[in-house]
């Protein structure tokens, strides 16, 4: 699992879109159709593992909604994804000749219905979606992150809280492979509807026994030292809790992408956060209604993540699998 860093790390600032000119090489695309977003990145190389944002779309589709207790993917969850994977894919052909891996994670692994959603994204959206492995899912996210590993930090311990689960991954910064990584099938919209609108106290303690597993796990292959590494988080949840420790008063992608904090000052926002009902959530700048019910979940798995590995800073990155997908097909198709 090679994650080489690249030195680049302007390379993923969006840039406005603009009519497509003509190009002598096709541009690369990527779609993450996860358990709760559906999001898209076309790029084009600029030589060696830097590249240019052409364009990025993301849309709220919660395709897990109903899978923890059906195991299958509901009529309306599989419509909001479809739609969604229809605007992407005609956002792709404004620039014409592309590349494209789509992939789809932890919802789909688990609905025993899955191939009336790929059939249906094949023939509506002319899609050949992908289901990932949780373990490809980890490898991806360490590659799409490796950049923000800090300057004279030892390594970082990377963690992608997503709808359907939580990719943690350590990365040391002389080792081009991750000492461990792994998933684990807790995510925002999974927590939120076995636990409802129940107390913040209440999840970690239920979340505990996973995260100690892969505590103890990580620790037989070599000890975790807090002093010297970062967290390194990505996720709606992470992004968010950055942007209220900005005090944004709108999400600023540039603003939050890059950004350092202190852990215990993302805990006292956590805190705050759980002190308020689902009305007062959402009316916190950067939550809102579309994602009120869904943060106190993604609280809960940072806290239980904090709990383990309590770096004292947080480095914050707006980018993930599709950034990580964006490198492979680099590294497939070198200009």
């Amino acid at each position: 699992m090679n994650i080489a860093r690249p030195v680049d790390e302007g390379a993923l600032l969006p840039q406005p879109t603009r009519r497509p000119r003509r190009r002598r090489q096709p541009v690369l695309a990527a779609i993450d159709l996860g358990s709760n977003n559906c999001r898209l990145l076309i790029a084009e190389p600029r030589g060696g593992q830097r590249f240019r944002v052409l364009e990025s779309f993301s849309r709220t589709v919660r395709l897990a909604e109903g899978v923890a207790r059906t195991g299958r993917l509901s009529d309306a969850a599989m419509a909001r994804a479809v739609a969604a994977l229809v605007i992407c894919a005609t956002r792709m052909r404004r620039f014409g000749e592309f590349k494209l891996r789509a992939i789809a994670t932890e919802a789909c692994r688990r609905a025993s219905n899955v191939e009336d959603l790929l059939g249906r994204v094949r023939e509506e959206a002319g899609i050949t979606l992908e289901i990932i492995s949780a373990d490809e899912e980890a490898r991806l996210a360490a590659i799409g992150c490796a950049p923000l590993m800090g300057d004279g930090y030892k390594g970082a311990l990377v963690f992608d809280i997503g709808g359907g689960s939580t990719e943690l991954i350590w990365l040391e910064a002389d080792e081009p492979e991750p000492v461990y990584a792994t998933s684990l099938p807790v995510g925002v919209v999974n927590v939120t509807e076995t636990f409802g609108d129940a107390s913040i106290d209440l999840m970690e303690q239920a979340l505990e026994p996973s995260f100690a597993e892969v505590a103890e796990q990580m620790t037989a292959v070599r000890p975790f030292r807090a002093d010297g590494r970062h967290l390194l988080g990505t996720s709606g949840t992470v992004t968010t809790l950055a942007a209220l420790a900005l005090g944004l008063r709108r999400y600023d992608r540039d603003r939050v992408d890059g950004s350092w904090h202190e852990s215990g000052q993302i805990r006292d926002i956590v805190e705050k956060i759980a002190a308020l009902d689902l009305a007062g959530r959402a009316e916190l700048n950067c939550i809102g209604p579309e994602r009120a019910d869904l943060v106190l979940a993604g609280c809960a798995i940072f806290n239980a993540i904090h709990a383990h590995w309590p770096c004292q800073r947080l480095r914050v990155a707006d980018r993930g699998l599709r950034e990580g997908l964006i490198r492979e097909l680099m590294r497939q198709s070198p200009p």
